[in-house]
C-alpha cells in the first residue's frame, strides 16, 4: 500500500494525475437562497482599475531563473482586478448560491485520467481515486532539496473546506485566501462574478504597481531581512518555519502593505491561477518582437520538467517559498501548475475588462 500511495504522488506531482477534468456548475442545490451570504470588510473588497500602458515584463535584473528571459515591452489596455485574492467568504457565497462542487471534491475518475499519462501505466489501487488533493508535509529535520516527495503527500478528504483532510475539519477561516482549488474551480468563480482569470501579463502589471526595473512588488527590499512586507518562509525550508512574519500558512488577506495600486498580497501569500498555459520557453520566442499588445500567452503548455500534464501560469510565490528553495515572490517570477490540480498554497484573484464595468449609483 506505502508503494501504491508513493507511486500515486509521483503521478500527482509529475504528471498531472489529480482528479477528472470533468466541469460541473453545480449540483442543483435548492437551498442555496437560503443560505446568508458572507462580506469581507469594506476596506477590502470591490476593484481597483489597473492603467493601460507599456511596461517591461520579465527579469529586471541579472541571475533570475531562465524561464524569466529576456524582459520584453508588454501593452495592455485598462482593466480592473479584485483588490484582495479571493477568500473563503467569497468562495463560500458562490458555492452556497450555485452548489458548485471543485474538483478536490470529486473521485478521480481513471477512464479520464488515463488519458493523461503514459501508455501503460498501472491503474492505482481504488480507494486511492478518491476525492482528495495534495497537502503539505513537512519533514522532521534538513532534506535534500532536489526531491520535493519529501515535502508533498496526497490527502484524501482535503479540498477547500478541509484543506489538510484531517478527520476534524480544520476550521474555515473566512478572511483568507481560498485555496485548494483548481484552474478550473478559480474559473468557474470568476465567470460567476461576471470577470475572468488574469492573463500573465495583465497579472504582473498589476503586481508591479507602476514601479519599473525593481525585483519586488514594493521596491528592492529583501522580504528575508524586513518580515513585514510578505507573507513567505522564514527560517530552513522545509522543515523549520520562524514564522517571523506571524503566519505559519495563509494570513488574512490584507495583512500586508498594499502595492502601488492599491492590492494586497501581489507577493507571498498564495501563489495565483493566471488564465495563460504555461510553457517554460514562452519568453525566448518574443525575443526580437518590439512590443507585444495584449498577449494571450502560448498556444501550448510545456514543461520539461512535466511533459505529460496541461499546466497554467500561476504567479505571486506563496507562504512556502524561500530564496534556498523557491524564491518566486517576485513579479517576474512564473511557473506553471496543472490546471486540475488544487493545492493548499494556490487561490486566485479575478479581472474584468475595463469597458465592461458598470457601477450603479449606489
Amino acid at each position: 500500500m506505502k508503494n501504491l500511495i508513493t507511486s500515486l504522488v509521483v503521478l500527482i506531482l509529475f504528471l498531472s494525475c489529480t482528479q477528472t477534468k470533468e466541469r460541473k456548475s453545480g449540483n442543483g442545490n435548492s437551498e442555496a437562497e437560503e443560505k446568508p451570504k458572507l462580506d469581507l470588510p469594506s476596506e477590502y473588497q470591490g476593484l481597483k482599475l489597473i492603467p493601460g500602458g507599456t511596461f517591461s515584463m520579465g527579469a529586471q535584473v541579472d541571475g533570475e531563473y531562465a524561464r524569466e528571459y529576456p524582459a520584453h515591452s508588454v501593452l495592455v489596455d485598462p482593466f480592473y482586478i479584485d483588490t484582495t485574492e479571493v477568500t473563503n467568504a467569497q468562495f463560500l457565497n458562490f458555492v452556497n448560491e450555485t452548489g458548485y462542487l471543485t474538483t478536490a471534491e470529486k473521485d478521480v475518475d481513471w477512464e479520464e485520467l488515463q488519458l493523461q499519462l503514459p501508455p501503460g501505466t498501472a491503474k492505482p489501487a481504488d480507494e486511492l481515486l478518491v476525492a482528495g488533493s495534495l497537502i503539505f508535509n513537512p519533514p522532521d529535520g534538513e532534506v535534500d532539496l532536489r526531491n520535493h516527495f519529501q515535502w508533498w503527500a496526497w490527502k484524501t478528504g482535503a479540498n477547500w473546506k478541509n484543506i489538510t483532510g484531517k478527520e476534524i475539519a480544520d476550521t474555515l477561516r473566512l478572511n483568507h485566501p481560498v485555496v485548494q482549488v483548481s484552474f478550473y474551480d478559480a474559473e468557474a468563480y470568476c465567470k460567476w462574478k461576471g470577470g475572468r482569470l488574469p492573463t500573465e501579463a495583465e497579472w504582473e502589471r498589476a503586481a508591479r504597481g507602476g514601479l519599473e526595473g525593481k525585483r519586488f512588488v514594493w521596491g528592492d527590499e529583501d522580504p528575508i531581512e524586513n518580515p513585514s512586507l510578505a507573507n513567505i518562509w522564514q527560517g530552513k525550508f522545509p522543515n523549520e518555519n520562524t514564522v517571523a512574519d506571524g503566519y505559519q500558512t495563509t494570513a488574512p488577506v490584507g495583512s500586508f502593505p498594499k502595492n502601488n495600486y492599491g492590492l494586497y498580497d501581489m507577493s507571498g501569500n498564495v501563489w495565483e491561477w493566471c488564465s495563460d498555459l504555461f510553457n517554460e520557453a514562452y519568453y525566448e520566442s518574443l525575443e526580437g518582437i518590439k512590443l507585444c499588445r495584449n498577449p494571450r500567452g502560448p498556444d501550448k503548455s510545456f514543461d520539461s520538467r512535466d511533459p505529460y500534464a496541461i499546466k497554467r501560469v500561476i504567479k505571486g510565490g506563496s507562504y512556502l517559498c524561500h530564496e534556498s528553495y523557491c524564491e518566486n515572490y517576485r513579479p517576474s517570477a512564473r511557473e506553471g501548475s496543472s490546471e486540475d490540480t488544487g493545492m493548499p498554497h494556490v487561490g486566485f484573484r479575478c479581472v474584468m475588462d475595463a469597458d465592461k464595468v458598470v457601477f450603479s449609483d449606489d
